[in-house]
This record gives structure tokens, sequence and C-alpha cells, in this order.
């Protein structure tokens, strides 16, 4: 192989342009040096590229056949900078992003259509699924960074999220345990979110009834399948609190829990903005308890053993600065 590939450069602009003085101008070198290239070249090849005729320099059988495949090379080595430089301009690239239903209606949605505003050109994936599934994406390198709910595993520490999130001490405590044996995965809290048990008309003797977390094991209860951030931190919750529940009905999303619930076919256990319409509305109401169900967080998750790409460290730039707020 030719050592100075620089060569192979100047060789393909002479055979482009049919004329050492052409190429030296568009090289924006000197045409001796063109022609000292061309020599050197021919010179550890051992045979002759080019000859002059009155029409310019012209290929001889060894030259074209060199020229077609070294055109492919330079012209793919220019395609490869000018899809660098949109990359680098945001005019062209891709964002891969895990989110759950809750997380991508409740948060990422208005930041994606910002984004997409902004840079129309780069194109957005995002891979549909709960917490744990989200985490082992971003393991596995199938996304960029993940939208997820609290808690990041059924295994953590639940005493400190309640205490970290009642008290805004979110920074230090926050669902640390989830993350032994990941390292370079970091997260930072952008929102946070309320669950509630919500019911019909049929369970109306519960509304404005101060209620025990006890009382769940007396009704039907409907609540999202168990590979699930919430279904997790609500059966630890009760459990911790004495309380063993058997759903009547298991679903895999929240607003056919909402639906089930409008049905009066149980009381749904889901996070507030889902049944906000009907709470509002009175269709549904709200279960009141003499305990404080703590607030979760939704957090973005990333892993920083591996470089972002231009485009999605562009989108993790928009939802920092904006401190979770745009809506």
């Amino acid at each position: 192989m030719i050592e100075n590939l620089e060569y192979y450069k100047v060789f393909y602009y002479v055979g482009k342009n049919k004329s050492i003085t052409a190429a030296a101008k568009e090289l924006m070198i000197s045409q001796p040096a063109v022609s000292q290239s061309i020599h050197q070249l021919e010179k550890a090849l051992g045979c002759s590229l080019f000859k002059r005729t009155s029409r310019g320099m012209k290929f001889t059988a060894e030259g074209g056949l060199l020229y077609r495949y070294v055109e492919r090379g330079v012209e793919s080595i220019d395609l490869g900078q000018q899809r660098l430089k949109q990359l680098q301009h945001l005019e062209a690239g891709e964002v891969r992003i895990g989110a759950s239903d809750m997380t991508l209606r409740f948060f990422l949605l208005p930041y994606l259509e910002k984004f997409h505003e902004q840079y129309p050109g780069i194109k957005v994936t995002v891979t549909n699924g709960p917490t744990p599934e989200t985490l082992e994406y971003l393991s596995d390198d199938r996304i960029d960074f993940g939208v997820i709910s609290t808690p990041f595993s059924p295994g953590e520490n639940r005493s400190d999220v309640e205490g970290a999130t009642s008290s805004g001490r979110i920074d230090e405590k926050l669902n640390t345990a989830a993350f032994v044996g990941k390292e370079g995965l970091t997260y930072f809290p952008v929102a946070k979110i309320e669950d509630v048990f919500v019911a019909g008309r049929r369970f109306i003797q519960y509304k404005n009834r101060m209620m025990d977390f006890a009382d769940l094991e007396k009704v039907p209860l409907i609540l999202l399948e168990g590979n699930s951030s919430t279904r997790s931190y609500i059966d630890g919750f009760l459990s911790d609190h004495g309380v063993t529940i058997q759903p009547e009905f298991e679903l895999s999303t929240s607003d056919m829990i909402v639906q089930f619930a409008l049905r009066n076919l149980g009381v749904g256990c889901v996070v507030k903005n889902f049944a906000q319409e009907y709470l509002d509305s009175g269709v549904l109401f709200e279960l009141r308890f003499n305990s404080v169900l703590p607030k979760r967080q939704i957090c973005v998750v990333s892993d920083d053993s591996r470089p972002l790409s231009i485009a999605a460290a562009r989108l993790l730039s928009l939802i920092k600065e904006s401190g979770g707020n745009l809506r």
C-alpha cells in the first residue's frame, strides 16, 4: 500500500479534470507539486497512469482501472465529511430514547415537539417500555438515554426514596441502590408524579371517607402488571404497611386501568395525570387515606461511559436547561 495517500487524492483530481493545471487549481497547490505526486505514485506502483495528449491527460489502461476504485474512495470520503458536517450542525442524525407510556406522555412529549421544530432533519426513535426494560436498553446501548420513573429496581431501599422525595433531598438518595453494578450510569430528576387510587359510582361509599390502606384488601383492585416501577413501588409501599393485595385485574397500560375504573370494575391505581380529566369532571373520585403515599420522580438516566451523539447531547441539554418545566 502506498504510504502517502495524498498521491491518490492528486491522482483523482488529475483524472477527474483530465488536466494537471485544473487539478492544481482545485487542490490549491502548484503544478510541479501535482506532477511530482503523479510521478511518485507511478514509481511506487511500477506502471504509467497517464499519457499526455493534445486534449489533456488521458488514462492508460492501468490508470483507468485504478481510477474506478480511487473515485469511489475519494467520493465516499467527501460524502462522509459532508455527513459529518450535517451532524455537527444538527442538520441530520438520530436520537434514541427509552420511555414508558407515562414518562413519554406527561413529560417527554413537549421536548420532542420543540426539538423537532428546531432540528427537523434529526430522526428521533422512542423505544417504549417500563423502567426495568429501559435500563436494560441503556446497558445494551440500544438507546442514548432513558426517561424513567422511580423506583429504578424492585430491590432498592424504598425508605431512602420516601425520605428523599418527601424532603426534596433528591440529589444524593434517590434510588442510588438501583445503580449497583452499573458503572457510568448517571441520572437527574426532572418532575414529580403522584400515585392515586381512583373509583367510580359503584364505590361511592368511600368518597370523602378517610381510609386506611388495609381497606384496599376489601375492594377489587385494578393495577399495572408486575414489570413496572409503578407496580413495584405500590406493592412495596403497601407491604411495608402490612397490607397484602390480590388485584382483580392486572393490565398493561394505565389508560386501560382508567377505563376499567370508569366501568366500575374496581378501584384503579394510576399516576394521577392519567385520571385527572375524569377527577376534574367528577366521573371518578380519589380515595383518601390516613397515611401519605409519597410522590415519586421522573428521572433522565444516561451512560457516561459512552459518548452521546451530538443530537442526543443537544436534546439532553434542552431538558436540563428547562429544569423540567417545559409544557
